[in-house]
């Protein structure tokens, strides 16, 4: 019980101020030991309102064979169960209706039993593996990314491990297997979708043939060593389609450093009133859910276990990239990033949710209009503009009668 309380005062620690160096988890088989180190268009009541480098692919479906790190070691595609087909499968249509790429049907739980195991034995859950959820617009390239690391805190890296990679298409039907990628070095790809090659990343470009249509999809990836696994979400929408973000500490749970002191205890954090009653409103009228989140990388299971937990709408969800998280100036910066990113395809939130200063001034970077689409939880922004609300069910009408997207 000590042990384990001087590693969660660890944790508490690493997230609130930057962690220094990173020896990482060598290539299998290596038995040395590390020491501790871790819409374009505004589509509400109102007014109107890139990075996807041509990096080589890390992982490919096909017969190639490259040895290079990060490269292709699988044979041909393969499916698990039923015969499935290549990019024109649909899967769960998410999208039409009036306004191009409104999500007009429910958006799908994506909670298909995972592929068949490779053996026996349990499926390790300590791990910090996480997929980097994507939201891409048609004619993009389309990639499978992720990280593999333990070590809690420390945020240890996977180097050099195969991983097996399968897609529930639609986030329905059978499990499809692209492909295998290799874990890789620090620096070893260029790169892609915002997201540096730290070490311990898959980069892994989908197939033209293969290609995701429009609505939600799921990656589930096995480490072939230890079977342990990580998961990706990819939403497929038009340029243009109407979105939503929304700011995790103090917007949504009940405290802004609720996170670190649930994180010491083992529990996840209590959400705000009526929160996900609202989100669920403008889910339901077409919107695209984001939760944009300047916690540390690691953080992003326990994240996605939140929004599961309190009934949030399904969606992307972006944390930093760093192992330490970002606060003032960083997180407005992070979050100015992501804005751009989104803004590159083609995508520009209509609404945003936040509760601090970094959340108002990356809105107002992102040119989130009209203004009072930006909604602050308990928050007066006196300096870039925005609404204040005291509680979420201050929104539960407006958000009812907001015309529904996909009957225009």
């Amino acid at each position: 019980m000590v042990c384990r309380s001087l590693v969660a005062l660890a944790s508490l620690t690493a997230l609130l101020t930057a962690c220094a160096g990173d020896d990482g988890r060598d290539t299998i088989g290596d038995s040395a030991t590390t020491t501790a180190t871790t819409t374009a268009s505004s589509t509400s009541g109102g007014t109107d309102s890139t990075d996807s480098d041509s990096a080589s692919t890390t992982g490919s479906s096909g017969s190639a064979s490259e040895s290079a790190t990060g490269t292709t070691t699988g044979g041909d595609t393969t499916t698990t169960g039923a015969e499935t087909t290549g990019a024109e499968t649909t899967g769960t249509e998410t999208t039409g209706g009036g306004f191009p790429g409104a999500n007009c049907d429910p958006i799908p739980d994506c909670d298909a039993v995972p592929p068949p195991k490779l053996d026996n034995d349990p499926t390790p859950t300590d791990n910090n593996h996480r997929g980097r959820d994507m939201f891409y617009v048609d004619g993009e390239d389309q990639w499978v990314l992720a990280k593999f690391a333990d070590g809690g805190v420390l945020d240890l890296d996977y180097h050099g491990y195969n991983v097996r990679i399968f897609l529930n298409r639609g986030c329905a039907g059978e499990w499809e297997e692209l492909g295998t990628a290799v874990t890789s070095d620090d620096g070893d790809n260029p790169t892609v979708e915002g997201v540096e090659d730290t070490g311990g990343r898959i980069y892994f470009k989908i197939p033209a043939d293969k290609k995701l249509a429009p609505g939600r999809h799921r990656v589930h990836m096995i480490v072939e060593d230890d079977k342990s696994t990580a998961d990706q979400y990819i939403d497929v929408v038009p340029m243009g389609a109407p979105i939503f973000v929304s700011d995790v500490d103090g917007t949504l749970t009940t405290s802004e450093n609720e996170e670190f002191f649930d994180l010491l205890l083992g529990d996840i954090p209590d959400a705000n009133a009526f929160a996900a009653s609202a989100f669920t409103i403008l889910e339901s009228k077409g919107y695209w859910p984001m939760y944009m989140t300047a916690r540390p990388e690691f953080l992003y299971k326990r994240t996605r276990e939140f929004v599961n937990l309190h009934g949030f709408p399904h969606g992307i969800i972006h944390t930093t990239l760093s192992k330490s998280g970002a606060l003032g100036g960083e997180a407005a910066a992070y979050k100015t990033g992501e804005l751009d990113m989104l803004a590159a395809k083609g995508l520009k939130p209509v609404y945003a949710f936040g509760n601090r200063e970094s959340d108002a001034e990356a809105y107002n970077n992102g040119d989130i209009q009209p203004l009072e689409n930006r909604v602050f939880f308990q928050f007066n922004d006196a300096v870039y503009g925005g609404r204040m609300i005291n509680s979420y069910g201050e929104l539960l009408d407006e958000f009812d009668a907001l015309p529904d997207l996909c009957e225009q």
